[in-house]
């Protein structure tokens, strides 16, 4: 049985109490092991439906062999001080986080935001463990924009950092950290500066991400743009602007909020966080200012684009209107002498009149030809 397998065991527990339930939690093991053997620290969503994607313990930056009980492990690195586990879960139930929250002694109040999600990001300290939250972003790719497409996708990604440990829960169907695992994996001498390494590269991670997306949106941007002032622009649907609108706002609660939690792991001192390693988050923090630079900027685009659009429509919409005047300025000379006409007095002149009728007609031609040409060299025609 692996050693995250046996995680899962400790979470179904509960609330387990301590370090020194430790015969307990082995004898629920060794119930386990009557089953076929499922290795649960494989990169990858658990067969058994798990909440534990990865559990593994580092020591000098080195990755090691899988071990039987997590338990043993934890304390095995505790006695030693020598090394930490990474424990990688995705959407836990309040019941599997249970037992990890006491193993790792986390804080209720993180643990309850871990469990549910939905929060703005920031850092918070609790005795000798820091709680993080970053808010993950991925670009939907479309074929089309319309008024109606996800251009931006968001979810959450938790890290409980402790003096030996690093946990992180993730929430939403994309930000795995596997790859990034794996990069960190390839670098020891990274992973040997400890958790707070760790730290670093996911918030890395996720500020990588989020110049993807904008650069991404950047693109459909272009295209509105484009489309905006083509010769046919006035005809463009303004629901795929305020499409555009309402992503890049849900792309900005994403980024903008984590600037404060980047400047206190930048500046604050931490016990978790050594010195050298907060100078990276600094270099962290420019990546993310750069970030939300370029979402205030297409803001700004985005009005400047709908109001041209607007303005668009408004000219269209008056030389319209100046055509249906010029017309019904054309149209009023002969409404006007027939109505004259239609009166059905006796007595009109020029009524038996031989060329009355030509003349009248004439007459009627020449007017609605010179309104004609006069506002054709006006531009109402």
């Amino acid at each position: 049985m692996s050693m995250a397998g046996n995680l899962r065991k400790v979470g179904s527990l509960g609330r387990v109490g301590s370090l020194r339930k430790v015969g307990g939690l082995r004898r629920v093991a060794r119930l386990g092991r009557r089953g076929a053997r499922v290795d649960l620290s494989h990169p990858a969503r658990s067969p058994l439906g798990s909440s534990v994607v990865n559990c593994v313990t580092y020591r000098e930056g080195v990755r090691q062999p899988v071990g039987r009980d997590l338990v043993e492990s934890v304390e095995r690195i505790r006695k030693t001080d020598d090394g930490f586990v990474w424990l990688g879960l995705h959407e836990p139930t309040e019941r599997e986080f249970a037992g990890i929250a006491d193993l790792f002694d986390l804080h209720p109040l993180a643990v309850e935001d871990a469990v549910h999600a939905h929060q703005r990001p920031k850092v918070e300290r609790y005795d000798h463990t820091l709680f993080a939250v970053f808010k993950t972003v991925c670009y939907v790719e479309h074929t089309e924009l319309t008024a109606t497409s996800e251009v931006v996708d968001t979810g959450e990604i938790m890290v409980f950092v402790g003096r030996d440990f690093v946990i992180t829960v993730r929430h939403g169907r994309h930000g795995s950290l596997g790859p990034l695992r794996e990069e960190l994996e390839g670098a020891p001498e990274q992973l040997a500066q400890g958790p707070a390494a760790v730290l670093h590269a996911i918030a890395d991670h996720v500020v990588d991400d989020y110049l993807a997306a904008t650069d991404a949106v950047q693109s459909d941007i272009d295209q509105v743009e484009t489309a905006v002032f083509a010769p046919d622009g006035e005809r463009l649907d303004p629901g795929r602007i305020y499409q555009l609108k309402r992503e890049l706002l849900e792309l900005k609660r994403a980024v903008v909020p984590l600037g404060r939690p980047l400047q206190v792991l930048a500046t604050q001192p931490m016990r978790v966080i050594a010195p050298e390693i907060q100078a990276y988050f600094r270099d962290v923090d420019d990546h993310l200012k750069r970030a939300t630079e370029q979402i205030a900027a297409f803001d700004e685009l985005l009005n400047s684009i709908l109001q041209a659009h607007l303005a668009q429509v408004t000219v269209a919409q008056n030389e319209d209107m100046r055509k249906i005047t010029a017309w019904a300025a054309v149209i009023a000379v002969p409404t006007m002498v027939c109505g004259m006409y239609g009166m059905n007095f006796d007595h009109m002149p020029e009524l038996h009149w031989k060329y009355g009728y030509p003349v009248v007609m004439g007459l009627v031609a020449t007017v609605c030809l010179t309104l004609y040409r006069g506002f054709r060299r006006s531009g109402w025609l």
